[in-house]
């Protein structure tokens, strides 16, 4: 597994754009790499003012393109890639750190057919209280815990865009960022969870899920 970062440059046209419509940014991820579709997960961060856009992949990516069309021509650290490898044999069960997650957190409302139950339509959790009881459920299937003390939410904002054939569909997504801390139950679930990402959405910039900073 590899992280790769690129620093976004907001002098460009097109980094503004994409950092308003996160359909954009996928395109531009699935292009940096070549062969077979695989998973890999990304989100846009801020850190000390600068925004980056972070990258969790199965093979190491061309970014090449990326960094043309949103990054900063002829920067020396305009991308980096690091083998992701050493941290994930870091986690063990036990062990307590600092997370950051930006996450879709959703909820099922159940549906009646010609008075049969069919699959709940999902809405999105908009309470601070109920965005923060999802992640605490998460976190029991995801090899986590954390109580509502250990973490806090720091942005919610909602997406709203168009895509397909003409533009015809339009797209709204709530995008939570956590932060805090938590305790790692299962080491094998929860390495899993830093592959696969939290939640939905994650086509669009969603669920990555990242740890640093163990606590003692």
């Amino acid at each position: 597994m590899y992280m790769s970062r690129i620093a976004l440059n907001p002098s460009k046209r097109k980094t503004m754009m994409a950092l308003a419509n996160p359909n954009l940014f996928h395109g531009t991820v699935e292009h940096a790499f070549s062969g077979p579709r695989t998973r890999k997960l990304w989100r846009i961060d801020t850190l000390h003012g600068q925004r980056y856009l972070l990258l969790v992949s199965e093979t190491p990516p061309d970014l090449t393109a990326a960094v043309a069309q949103f990054g900063y021509d002829d920067h020396p650290n305009a991308a980096l890639t690091k083998d992701y490898t050493p941290l994930l044999n870091r986690i063990e069960s036990g062990s307590q750190w600092h997370f950051r997650l930006v996450a879709n957190p959703t909820h099922a409302v159940p549906q009646r057919k010609n008075g049969k139950g069919v699959r709940g339509k999902v809405f999105p959790h908009v309470s601070p209280e109920n965005q923060k009881r999802w992640l605490i459920e998460q976190g029991t299937k995801h090899g986590f815990a954390l109580t509502d003390n250990d973490f806090q939410i720091v942005e919610d904002r909602t997406f709203s865009f168009r895509k397909g054939k003409n533009h015809r569909y339009r797209i709204s997504i709530v995008a939570v960022t956590y932060e805090g801390g938590l305790r790692i139950t299962n080491a094998e679930a929860f390495r899993q969870t830093l592959i696969e990402g939290l939640g939905r959405e994650k086509a669009f910039g969603l669920g990555l899920l990242t740890v640093a900073g163990q606590r003692p």
